[in-house]
């Protein structure tokens, strides 16, 4: 089924604010809320929407530090990625690994506590595997960050 105009106007609203009433997002859009109901189930159903969480602040929990590491992969056609890249994500600490081009072939987002923390898990994450043939740390100093879709302004 195709997305109209009414349902980026959804999307929009719902990515920028999940909390977010029903009745307000008909309202929103000029629609009955039972039809609009009805049209975020569908959202939902055909995978438009796939989690909805709360975002915490990591410093207010004491992780004070934001690192990203640049991991070169030993042999790429050896190298079995997706164990790899699930045994990473795993980590509470790691919050994104990411498989890209380049001299690198992953990036990997992780808040720490302090740099002891960071010595800890940089010691879990690389010491047992052979996959990684060696890995660069960067810690943020700050970040912006825009976790929105950009949305047609018209239907193409």
């Amino acid at each position: 089924m195709e997305l109209d105009q009414t349902d980026f106007k959804i999307i929009e609203l719902l990515q920028n604010n999940a909390r977010l009433m029903n009745k307000q997002i008909a309202a929103e859009v000029g629609l009955a809320a039972s039809s609009c109901h009805e049209r975020i189930k569908r959202l939902w159903a055909m995978g438009v929407f796939n989690e909805s969480r709360t975002i915490v602040d990591p410093e207010k929990l004491g992780f004070n530090l934001s690192v990203i590491v640049l991991a070169k992969l030993t042999q790429q056609g050896q190298v079995d990625i997706d164990a790899l890249m699930n045994q990473l994500i795993a980590m509470p600490e790691i919050q994104q690994v990411y498989l890209v081009t380049g001299r690198y072939g992953l990036i990997i987002l992780m808040i720490v506590k302090n740099m002891n923390h960071l010595k800890d898990v940089v010691r879990r994450a690389f010491s047992d595997t052979d996959d990684i043939s060696d890995f660069e740390t960067a810690i943020t100093y700050e970040s912006r960050r825009d976790l929105s879709v950009p949305l047609p302004l018209e239907k193409d």
